[in-house]
């Protein structure tokens, strides 16, 4: 079912978004208190890639939030969790489990998507055990690249998640947009010299990025926009010559019937993640029959930055109560 939203004060008010996390709603006194404990869900040779389990208190089993962060695929770690969700899921008594995975350029888009599959393989296997899941009801969510890699859950994972929820993702990783030199960028005077950048990559893999070297990665990945070798440096694969290895890891092209329920949040104005991103989702999940809604910010940049204060909340309320429906 297609369901195309331009939300114009329909829902109550939540709260603003801030580009790198979302803030919380306001959650009462007698809501329960979530506890955070750390765990290493894989180890590949001398990387521990650790997932951040957020629980409330007593041993009851609650279904499971599972957020992926974003970064381009490049920077950013399973610390810069939603505090909406964390919210939601204080108020609500869901688990929420935020996840690191290994970083490009040091791997490529293969090994991330199987570090996606065995996070949720271990929330469905351990969970139970380590922090009492209902490993049946598992919602994804995600933010630009997590938003992508949420979009890619419903292809790679099986069972596939009981939904998903992905803000300004996309569903490709091929097309002009990434393997052309984008203008919205930066001028390349503004960036650190191409050889510092290069010192904030490889050759060690890392599956997360701290305030030491956030901001030289930041720049690497503005550089390989400007010069469009984002899909070469991330992928592994030359989008001129290899477009069948490419395919695989485009959702928009993988969905088929069985693909989970999904919500998409976007604004009309992301020059980072174009709209017609998650536009092209909407549209190919409308051909397969798929349940979906694409909650759509006017003037929203990427983040929603720019956008009317309340259509912002209002985008995030939808997508919380999208998560209760799904999980209650």
């Amino acid at each position: 079912m297609q369901d195309f939203r331009t939300l114009r004060g329909c829902l109550p008010l939540v709260a603003a978004f801030a580009v790198v996390a979302f803030d919380s709603i306001a959650v009462t006194a007698a809501d329960p208190t979530l506890v955070k404990t750390t765990h290493t869900y894989k180890t590949v040779g001398d990387c521990e890639i650790q997932a951040d389990v957020y629980r409330p208190g007593g041993d009851a089993v609650q279904p499971v939030v599972v957020w992926i962060h974003g970064g381009a695929l490049i920077v950013g770690s399973r610390q810069g969790v939603s505090r909406n969700l964390k919210a939601l899921c204080q108020a609500e008594g869901f688990i929420l489990v935020s996840i690191d995975y290994r970083l490009a350029p040091e791997v490529k888009v293969p090994a991330i998507i199987e570090d996606l599959q065995d996070a949720i393989r271990w929330v469905r296997e351990k969970g139970p055990e380590l922090f009492h899941c209902d490993p049946n009801k598992l919602v994804v969510a995600g933010g630009s690249a997590g938003g992508h890699l949420t979009m890619s859950a419903g292809v790679w994972v099986k069972p596939p998640p009981t939904a998903l929820v992905a803000y300004w993702g996309y569903g490709d990783i091929d097309k002009p947009w990434l393997t052309e030199p984008s203008p919205h960028h930066g001028h390349p005077n503004s960036l650190m010299p191409m050889e510092e950048m290069k010192k904030a990559v490889g050759p060690k893999v890392i599956s997360g990025t701290g305030a030491g070297n956030q901001a030289a990665r930041g720049s690497y990945y503005r550089y390989l926009r400007q010069n469009g070798l984002w899909t070469k440096e991330v992928s592994g694969f030359d989008p001129a010559t290899q477009q069948r290895e490419l395919d695989r890891y485009c959702p928009v092209r993988n969905i088929t019937s069985e693909y989970p329920p999904i919500l998409m949040v976007h604004g009309t104005k992301d020059t980072d993640v174009p709209y017609s991103k998650s536009a092209d989702m909407a549209k190919e999940l409308a051909r397969h029959n798929v349940s979906h809604e694409l909650v759509t910010v006017p003037d929203g940049g990427h983040g929603l930055g720019g956008a009317d204060p309340k259509l912002r909340a209002d985008a995030h309320a939808r997508a919380l109560e999208f998560i209760k429906q799904h999980l209650k």
